[in-house]
């Protein structure tokens, strides 16, 4: 992790305003490495457009959120999730 790579736990006020549960104690698995993690352990790219997490093992791109006004959210990147 660099200066500007944030851990997962930086998205978790994005994540609630879409979800209503607590998403960083959520275990993704990624569909690149097959890699399992809490959404808080991923690695997390933040500007003002929006915030890319990443899988901590392959940098694999899992979920995608877009910062406008009817805010778009893309999963491409997880193939299960464990609540």
């Amino acid at each position: 992790m660099d200066d500007t790579t944030l851990d997962g736990n930086a998205a978790g006020g994005i994540l609630r305003e879409i979800f209503p549960f607590e998403m960083t104690l959520v275990e993704e698995t990624c569909a690149h490495c097959s890699g399992t993690s809490p959404v808080g352990a991923l690695t997390v790219y933040k500007s003002s457009m929006g915030t890319v997490m990443r899988c901590p093992t392959c940098d694999h791109v899992l979920i995608r959120i877009v910062s406008t006004k009817g805010r778009y959210q893309n999963y491409p990147g997880f193939v299960s999730s464990r609540f």
